[in-house]
C-alpha cells in the first residue's frame, strides 16, 4: 500500500488580514468592521474567513447575530494589536530617522577637516538634526557609503559612477610637512627630486592623499621608496614631529600645528576635488538637504 502524503501550504499572513480580524472582533459584525477599516463587507469576510479555511480554526461563533470572536480569536487579536503598536513605531522611526525636523544625519569623511566645513555649515542650518560623523581611509568610507552604514560620503576625487549621485566641491591640496627644525623647513616649494633625499612617511594605499602623492611623484618621472608607512593621518603629524622623515597631509588639515611646518610641492598637480556622494536610491529630507547645501558651495 502506498502512503499518501498531503502537502498543506498556509496562507501568509498580512496586517490588513490581522487588522480585519480585530475589528470585526471589536464591532462584532463584518459591516462594522468594513466601515471601520474603509473596506466592503465581502472583503473583511474574505479575510477572516481565509484565515479559518488555511489553518482549519473556528475564529467566530453568532450568538443573537453577532459575531463573537472564540478565545482563540481573542488571544490571536492581542498579539495583532501588540504587532500593529510595533508597526506604528517603526513607521514613526522610519519617518523621524530623515526628518528636518528631528531627524538624523550619518556622514563618513575621508579627510576629516576637508569635509567637516560642510557638516559645520549643516549644523548650522539644520540644528534639530542629529549628526553622526565617521572618518576613514577612502576605501573605508566608500565601503561604509556603498553598505548604508553611513548615508553620504565626501571623498577626493570619486570617480564617477551609475550608482550615486554626487556634487563636486572645492578642489583641496595636499603639501609636504617637516619638522620645524629640519633643514628641508626652511624651503617655500619643493619638488619631487628634492623629496627623493628625504626619509619619507606615507600613508597606507587606500588613503585618498597617498593616491594624489603617488601621482605627484609618477607625474615627475620619480619612484620614491617610503621609510615608514602609516594608517592613520594623527600618526604621520606624530613621526614628523619627532623627526622621523617628511610626511603629506592635506593643507586644510595643517594648519594650526606648530609642531610641523607645512611646504607647497611644486612641479606637478596636488590638487583634488572632494566630492559629496550617496547612493541614487537613498532618499531622505536630510540627504537632499545636504546635496542642496553641497551644491551651494561647490
Amino acid at each position: 500500500m502506498k502512503q499518501r502524503i498531503v502537502f498543506v501550504t498556509f496562507m501568509s499572513l498580512s496586517l490588513q488580514s490581522l487588522q480585519a480580524l480585530t475589528a470585526v472582533a471589536e464591532t462584532g459584525s463584518y459591516a462594522g468592521a468594513a466601515r471601520q477599516l474603509g473596506l466592503t463587507p465581502p472583503g473583511v469576510s474574505q479575510h477572516v474567513h481565509g484565515m479559518e479555511k488555511c489553518y482549519s480554526v473556528t475564529l467566530f461563533t453568532r450568538d443573537s447575530g453577532k459575531l463573537v470572536p472564540t478565545p482563540l480569536c481573542e488571544q490571536i487579536c492581542d498579539a495583532s494589536e501588540r504587532m500593529l503598536v510595533e508597526k506604528t513605531a517603526v513607521e514613526r522611526m522610519l519617518s523621524r530617522n530623515g526628518s528636518l525636523k528631528n531627524g538624523c544625519l550619518s556622514v563618513g569623511l575621508g579627510n576629516g577637516r576637508s569635509g567637516m566645513s560642510l557638516v559645520s555649515a549643516f549644523s548650522k542650518r539644520y540644528p534639530n538634526v542629529s549628526l553622526n560623523v565617521t572618518t576613514g581611509s577612502f576605501q573605508t568610507i566608500m565601503r561604509a557609503v556603498l553598505n548604508h552604514s553611513v548615508d553620504v560620503g565626501v571623498l577626493p576625487e570619486t570617480p564617477k559612477d551609475s550608482r550615486f549621485r554626487r556634487v563636486e566641491l572645492l578642489a583641496a591640496q595636499v603639501v609636504a610637512i617637516a619638522h620645524p627644525e629640519s633643514q628641508i623647513a626652511r624651503y617655500q616649494t619643493l619638488t619631487a627630486a628634492d623629496l627623493m633625499k628625504e626619509r619619507l612617511i606615507f600613508r597606507a594605499e587606500g588613503s585618498s592623499t597617498q593616491k594624489v602623492v603617488n601621482r605627484f611623484f609618477l607625474d615627475q618621472g620619480m619612484t620614491p621608496t617610503a621609510c615608514l608607512t602609516l594608517d592613520q593621518r594623527d600618526g604621520v603629524y606624530e613621526a614628523v614631529a619627532n623627526g622621523l622623515g617628511v610626511g603629506f597631509v592635506w593643507r586644510i588639515g595643517s594648519r594650526g600645528n606648530d609642531d610641523v611646518v607645512p611646504i607647497f610641492l611644486a612641479g606637478a598637480r596636488t590638487t583634488s576635488t572632494n566630492v559629496v556622494f550617496a547612493p541614487v536610491d537613498r532618499r531622505l529630507q536630510t540627504l537632499d538637504a545636504f546635496f542642496r547645501l553641497a551644491g551651494g558651495v561647490s
